[in-house]
């Protein structure tokens, strides 16, 4: 019984690291090529070790941290063509997921969608930025909630957290035409009309194709080298 109840606590206190970290890095509060300086995050959040290098496995797990064997771990490198291969798989997947949401979405869901729709209309009048981008990558998940389609969604799992981090690093595009967009995806949805909807789903993926990559571009870098970084104790990335 103890060691249970010691395995679940470890368990909480790993996912505390976990969502503390991750909200970190998809909300660009740690940089690409930030070392992770476990001391120093143990201190910060408050826990151990084991719990913090557990999470720091799960990050990895989701692309967003880079561990170095025996040596320590950074935050993910991304680069243009990181977006762009993104944006490739987003295209195909998500465009698949409003056609099978407009297929098999119950008045429940359409309540669901439309509720998170008005969170982004919200978040656009108030100019809040980083509200904005969790509200519109909280939408895209619920849509492929609404697709129910298992293999679908563990396919788009793993690309939740660099998506919601993609929409932060493109939170200066016009939210009012994505509001817009999502507007046009929800009306196909909730028509029941496929076709639409994975057109409407389409165009919207790729209008933010070639401004995202040129943001990447401008943002990121490519010569951010895991070993070198890890075997520095300063913490800053680049």
């Amino acid at each position: 019984m103890a060691s249970a109840t010691t395995d679940t606590e470890r368990k909480s206190l790993r996912d505390v690291a976990y969502d503390e970290l991750r909200s970190r890095i998809v909300g660009l509060e740690l940089a690409p090529g930030t070392r992770l300086i476990e001391r120093d995050l143990a201190d910060e959040l408050r826990v151990s070790r084991i719990p913090l290098r557990e999470a720091l496995q799960q990050l990895q797990n989701d692309g967003l941290v880079v561990m170095v064997p025996r040596q320590g771990a950074i935050v993910s490198p991304f680069t243009a063509d990181d977006v762009r291969d993104l944006f490739d798989v987003r295209e195909n997947l998500e465009v698949l997921a409003a056609r099978l949401a407009a297929e098999r979405a119950d008045d429940a869901g359409l309540t669901a969608l439309a509720a998170q729709l008005d969170t982004a209309r919200r978040a656009t009048r108030r100019r809040d930025k980083a509200a904005i981008a969790a509200a519109n990558a909280g939408f895209h998940a619920l849509i492929v909630e609404l697709a129910a389609n298992p293999l679908l969604k563990s396919l788009l799992q793993p690309l939740e957290a660099r998506t919601q981090w993609l929409f932060h690093l493109t939170k200066d595009r016009d939210a009012a035409v994505q509001c817009r967009e999502h507007e046009e995806l929800l009306a196909a949805i909730a028509a029941h009309d496929p076709d639409r909807a994975a057109e409407s789903a389409f165009h919207h993926v790729h209008s933010g194709r070639e401004a995202s990559i040129r943001m990447a571009a401008q943002w990121s870098t490519t010569d951010i080298d895991p070993v070198h970084l890890t075997r520095s104790r300063r913490r800053g990335g680049g």
